[in-house]
């Protein structure tokens, strides 16, 4: 299929796909470039549509996937499109070549409780795209369970944040949900929900990360939310030998996961 008219109504449809109430309304979203459009393919992610640029071809790292998607169940639509539709869909200030058109995955905050040491990362009001999305590539990296995002934080699915993700998002369950209900129920199942804080007795190094743990994370600037500081168990210190104040809300939820895999799996 070829679409070149701006006017088209499946382009204007993609186009509101960067409004988060359309992509709310639609189940709908877009992932933008070459490798995150491999990395959703590769992961068997609900790719609905491959959308290209007519005129540089469809990119030779996704030319395989073609034949593949065609026999499959459900099949994917590889549309050719010009520049200026690719540019009217993505809001990157230099477009790549093509994206995908994405379904939104079905997925359940049930997952998070079925690990049997669980690693969770609780997500309470990051605001900044770029943190989130680091924060889900480090859960990704470390092999966490999963990422609980709660009410406040910025949209998943927001196009800077799945690129920041680098395609982690396609690889473990992302999900959201209101973190006063999951929380208390998380504890009585046995895990253990720890946040860090500046007073905190206890050094990210010291705190025994093998049991099941979920790791709340806050707001960039406020941190974590009374609310949801009421609920938490154990808060650590992540221990600065320099004189930074402190470290980026993602650059710390790093530490911490690194260290919860250093001590389950490199003791």
């Amino acid at each position: 299929m070829t679409i070149t008219s701006v006017s088209n109504p499946r382009v204007k449809q993609w186009a509101q796909l960067q409004d988060r109430k359309y992509r709310n309304r639609e189940g709908r979203y877009i992932a933008e470039g070459i490798h995150l459009v491999q990395e959703a393919l590769r992961s068997g992610a609900p790719v609905e549509s491959v959308v290209f640029d007519q005129e540089r071809g469809l990119p030779a790292e996704l030319t395989s996937y073609v034949k593949e998607t065609e026999t499959s169940s459900q099949p994917i639509e590889w549309i050719a499109v010009t520049d200026a539709v690719i540019r009217k869909c993505t809001d990157a200030e230099t477009p790549q070549s093509v994206f995908a058109v994405m379904r939104k995955p079905e997925l359940n905050w049930r997952q998070l409780f079925e690990a049997k040491q669980a690693l969770v990362v609780v997500v309470d009001g990051v605001q900044d795209p770029g943190n989130l999305g680091t924060i889900i590539r480090s859960a990704d990296a470390v092999g966490a369970t999963g990422v609980l995002i709660g009410r406040g934080t910025v949209d998943v699915y927001n196009s800077k944040t799945v690129r920041s993700t680098m395609g982690s998002m396609f690889h473990l369950p992302v999900v959201e949900g209101d973190l006063l209900e999951l929380l208390p129920e998380a504890k009585e199942q046995g895990v253990c929900v720890v946040s860090t804080s500046l007073q905190a007795e206890h050094s990210c190094y010291s705190f025994d990360f093998r049991q099941p743990t979920w790791f709340v994370v806050g707001n960039e600037g406020k941190g974590v939310s009374p609310q949801v500081q009421s609920l938490v168990d154990e808060s650590v210190i992540i221990p600065m030998q320099g004189q930074a104040e402190s470290l980026n809300v993602a650059m710390a939820t790093t530490v911490l996961l690194y260290e919860a895999m250093r001590q389950r799996h490199y003791r």
